[in-house]
């Protein structure tokens, strides 16, 4: 079955395609973001793989320069003063979890034996 005509497709010079269409999106600027699990960075692009997936956001993470392509349910906004947006609570929540985890780490490097396994 061939797909319905849509502008959009054709503004973008795909054309009709019987696979799902990839679209990624380079950030400019780049997005301030927190992705549960990993900390705060930068959105630097976003890939869509159709409406049947979760959008995927290519962030660089502040404290380790790592890349991550973080699923949107991992993805929050941090706080906004000027858009009077305070920070979410998973946030919160997750930047105390990390902060517990490296008190537990450097406690354990003090001691010399390995507490987190």
């Amino acid at each position: 079955m061939e797909r319905p005509h849509c502008p959009a497709v054709k503004s973008m010079n795909i054309g009709p395609r019987k696979e799902p269409a990839l679209m990624f999106t380079q950030l400019n600027p780049t997005i301030p973001v927190h992705v549960l699990g990993r900390g705060d960075g930068y959105a630097i692009g976003m890939i869509d793989y159709g409406q049947e997936h979760n959008l995927i956001w290519v962030t660089a993470i502040d404290e380790t320069g790592e890349i991550w392509c973080a699923p949107n349910a991992k993805v929050r906004l941090g706080r906004n003063w000027t858009m009077g947006r305070k920070e979410n609570p998973q946030v919160a929540a997750d930047k105390a979890a990390m902060k517990i985890e490296e008190e537990m780490t450097d406690a354990a490097c003090a001691c010399g034996k390995d507490i987190a396994s």
